[in-house]
């Protein structure tokens, strides 16, 4: 049966355990000097060894042969540990074990003297998953255990566990192990394994794993079951990660503005299943590379990267001011503590990254879009100065025509005419001549570019949803096209289109409806009847087949 490698090369002693000397040595010191603590605490982060250094503590303090407070791992204990047959060393899963019925028996064995070993060893595992009755049932015979009994105590969340429980225990805090670390113990594992890594993914893992030495060995037998010869980009594939060229790619288009190369790669990677909350983690860490970069000249000792790497993020970090690095840095903050709870990580993914386009010191690129089709933009003649248009004539409540008011679109208010003797003020200009009615003439709508343009004043990610789309005027309404079928839904659910009737008032100088046309596509058309004051708000918005 195939072993996994976390558990293949788990260290057998204290020298063998990275990142921990602080611990290590201590306790090593303590089986030396045979003062042994009758209750440890090991607390810290998953995968930093403490589970690990419980072990070498019950094979130590019970070994015949010690050697320098290590265990000689040759002896009978010592085996007898290591393949679980020795019945004075037990191991207990308080997440699974947490009540007091359990803790109560355990209480009761641990009278008895060890059969074989010198100690009982009880290691709980988990301990802060315990009940309230349970920590209290533990609390005496933690304080005052039998002479041949010691309890090893293992937490990851040690705020959890009672202060009368701290305060009965020597306690040990397990630090996360440095990306230093992690690279040379892969180093050694694969060279023992005949397995080429290079320093690319070495690198990766060890960033991906953050700290921890058991999940850094689980993504490298991951690799395994794709190549021997282990790169970045088989880091990548195993565990669902972007490469950092990808990331490169996302700075670089955020240092030019350009949203729709990086929505373009949000695609890409998800179509490839790549995981979004790992992406912006990913993308978090890279933009705090940049901001090191930027701010400490030499950074090689503070990022973990390769030459190459370094010298990729020095020269982003010089395209790129610091004020908007940290307007990253804060939109990414923001998003990883709001995706945890959404339903669509990736349309929040791709609003941050449009945030992080268009920060204050960019320049956003001027897109104008072209008509629906090939016909000529209308002449747009001069308004009178002293006629300001009317407003279109309301329709009858007998017409026949179905209304494609949107829920977020009011009716026209009248104008109403100036007082006498009061000073009139000139109308807007408009871009294509109205008829007699005051509608702008049916077909493509020459205003469209000037509205989507001055959508920029009001939300910028709708100005960019809206940059491919055109528009025309049918029955006196502006219907734009779009091939997107989610465009309408989009609009409506995330409240945009006070921002897009503003624009409208600006560039028309009157209010106009508007509704969303998907081309290539057929949507059902329906009409909710509501005879309440509130009908207009809750209408659906139709599709223009003809």
């Amino acid at each position: 049966m195939y072993l996994a490698l976390y558990r293949k090369w788990r260290p057998e002693n204290f020298d063998e355990v990275y990142g921990q000397p602080h611990i290590t040595k201590t306790l090593k010191s303590e089986v030396a000097t045979g003062r042994i603590s009758h209750a440890y605490l090991f607390t810290g982060s998953r995968g930093t060894g403490k589970t690990s250094c419980a072990k070498i503590l019950a094979k130590a303090v019970n070994c015949l042969h010690p050697v320098d407070g290590n265990p000689c791992n040759e002896c009978e204990i010592c085996r007898g540990i290591d393949n679980g047959s020795l019945t004075d060393v037990v191991e207990m899963d308080a997440a699974s074990n947490n009540g007091v019925e359990e803790i109560r028996s355990l209480r009761d064995e641990v009278i008895y003297s060890p059969t074989v070993a010198k100690y009982r060893v009880y290691i709980v595992d988990e301990v802060h998953m315990l009940t309230l009755q349970a920590f209290n049932a533990l609390l005496k015979t933690l304080e005052e255990p039998p002479a041949h009994v010691i309890f090893i105590l293992a937490t990851t969340d040690v705020h959890k566990v009672l202060p009368t429980i701290l305060s009965r225990c020597q306690r040990f805090d397990f630090r996360r192990i440095s990306s230093a670390d992690i690279i040379k113990r892969l180093k050694v594992i694969c060279e023992r394994e005949n397995i080429t890594l290079t320093d690319d993914a070495a690198n990766l893992i060890a960033n991906i794993a953050d700290g921890g030495m058991r999940d850094a060995i689980s993504i490298l037998d991951r690799c395994l079951a794709i190549s021997d010869d282990i790169t970045a980009d088989v880091v990548s594939s195993a565990a669902g990660v972007t490469s950092a060229e990808d990331l490169f790619k996302f700075s670089s288009f955020i240092a030019r503005s350009d949203f729709k190369s990086a929505l373009l790669l949000v695609s890409e990677l998800y179509a490839n299943y790549c995981d979004v909350s790992v992406l912006s983690m990913r993308l978090l860490d890279h933009f705090r590379n940049i901001m090191v970069a930027k701010s400490v000249s030499n950074c090689a000792d503070l990022i973990i990267c390769s030459e190459e790497e370094l010298a990729n993020y020095r020269q982003r970090a010089q395209e790129m001011s610091m004020a908007k690095i940290l307007e990253c840095i804060d939109i990414l903050s923001k998003f990883n503590n709001s995706v945890k709870e959404a339903s669509n990580k990736r349309i929040l993914l791709e609003s941050a990254l449009i945030k992080m386009c268009g920060v204050k010191d960019s320049a956003l690129p001027q897109k104008t879009a072209a008509p629906a089709d090939n016909s000529p933009e209308p002449v747009v003649p001069a308004m009178p100065k002293k006629e300001p248009a009317p407003a279109p004539a309301p329709i009858p409540a007998t017409a026949p025509e179905e209304d494609d008011t949107p829920p977020w679109e009011e009716a026209p208010a009248k104008e109403e005419a100036p007082a006498p003797g009061q000073a009139e003020t000139a109308p807007p200009p408009a871009a294509a001549p109205v008829n007699k009615d005051g509608d702008y003439p049916e077909g493509p709508f020459g205003l469209w570019p000037e509205i989507k343009e001055n959508l920029r004043n009001y939300d910028m990610a709708l100005y960019a949803m809206l940059a491919e789309t055109s528009a025309l005027i049918k029955n006196g309404k502006i219907i734009i096209q779009t091939s997107n079928a989610g465009l309408k839904d989009y609009i409506i659910s995330n409240n945009y289109a006070p921002a897009l009737k503003n624009s409208i008032i600006d560039i028309t100088g009157r209010e106009m409806k508007a509704a969303v046309s998907v081309t290539g596509a057929e949507e059902k058309t329906q009409q909710k009847k509501d005879d309440s004051p509130l009908s207009g708000l809750i209408s659906k918005i139709n599709d223009f087949n003809n």
